[in-house]
């Protein structure tokens, strides 16, 4: 915009633009037309940057939002197994009736987070697609109507079905847009907390999400995603199977993986984390591994996980012999942006390992998450 006193009468640049002909024109030769861009194409091109502009900035002016980013959570404290047949034996309308409640607070929030994001970083248009992705969540929540009965309870359901589809890609997304505008983030803690935040909401939205689906699936292990029974030793099975395929399929060989400590333990949890952190930590672990033994790819230490518990917590140790963190690394690697997949794709042995293996050159692996 151009503001200030000027001594003549200055002409609005959109009136220029949009301002018909008032003078004729005489016709030219196609060869001179070229070099001219026409009335009705330069009125487009005003009216595409006006809707660009109109659309961005709709971002920015939600008043329903902003009514509900004002608003705090309710948090439901899942106090075992009181917390469970609360939920089972309502789970018709009740969990229904606080997700419709619930959500739109949450989403809100988290919208409340891309705005607050620099405005170059916001603009980009990844990020730009998961806030509005956001944006429309929202609204769909908020316009349905109350649940009154079970027939509308079961619209819901596929609602937040569809919601949970929608934005299963999202963490990949955000990924991509944080990589497409890395040159214009001046402060690494903005994103680090932006994330932190972003992605820790995200994963307790499809907790409560699942587990009201899952309260209508008729499952005796199980109330809701609540395993009634979990056994840490199953779980760590089940993603070591995964990883070793992984593994070999990108060198050819895999650690063997040895459980031990109290492997009969069994107690009631969410087992919805472990499926986020278990595949991740036990994929760096083979990978450190053979990477570490690249001259001895097919003679590899294994790798030993320990379950311990007690009648408050227990812990899942992952022990590997793949070399450890660089001291001169150590503060880094909470980072999004760090990653020493280009470092071990570098390594000569490991492009021959990749070529013949995988046929895939010098790029990052399943195996670096």
């Amino acid at each position: 915009m151009l503001t200030g006193a000027t001594r003549g009468v200055r002409p609005r640049f959109g009136s220029l633009l949009l301002a018909p002909a008032t003078k004729t024109v005489p016709l030219m030769s196609n060869t001179d037309n070229r070099r001219f861009r026409s009335t009705s194409s330069m009125q487009g091109f005003s009216e595409l940057a006006r809707e660009r502009s109109k659309t961005v900035t709709s971002f920015y002016n939600q008043s329903a939002i902003d009514a509900s980013a004002e608003k705090v959570g309710e948090r439901p404290l899942p106090r075992c197994h009181r917390w469970c047949h609360r939920w089972s034996h309502r789970c018709g309308s009740s969990s229904a009736k606080y997700l419709h409640k619930e959500l739109p607070v949450r989403i809100a929030h988290r919208i409340k987070g891309f705005r607050n994001l620099p405005f170059i970083i916001g603009c980009n248009p990844t990020i730009l697609q998961v806030h509005e992705l956001y944006i429309r969540a929202y609204h769909m929540l908020s316009d349905f109507p109350p649940i009154t009965d079970q027939d509308v309870a079961v619209r819901f359901c596929k609602l937040v079905q569809q919601l949970l589809d929608d934005h299963k890609d999202v963490v990949t997304m955000l990924a991509q847009g944080f990589r497409e505008c890395r040159r214009h983030i001046q402060d690494e803690a903005i994103v680090r907390n932006f994330l932190d935040t972003t992605l820790c909401s995200r994963l307790g939205i499809r907790m409560l999400a699942t587990h009201h689906l899952a309260l209508h699936e008729e499952n005796p292990d199980f109330v809701g995603i609540i395993c009634r029974r979990l056994s840490p030793k199953k779980i760590i099975e089940k993603w070591v199977d995964f990883a070793r395929r992984l593994c070999e399929h990108q060198y050819g060989n895999s650690p063997r993986v040895r459980i031990n400590g109290h492997v009969a333990a069994r107690f009631p949890f969410i087992p919805l984390p472990l499926d986020y952190i278990l595949p991740e930590l036990l994929k760096n672990a083979m990978r450190a591994t053979m990477e570490s033994h690249l001259d001895t790819p097919y003679n590899v230490p294994d790798v030993v996980v320990t379950i311990a518990n007690n009648d408050i917590d227990f812990i899942i140790r992952i022990s590997d012999r793949g070399g450890g963190i660089p001291h001169n690394i150590i503060d880094k690697v909470m980072d999004y942006h760090f990653s020493t997949a280009e470092e071990s794709a570098q390594d000569p042995r490991m492009s021959n390992l990749f070529n013949t293996i995988t046929n895939s050159g010098n790029h990052s692996s399943p195996m670096h998450g």
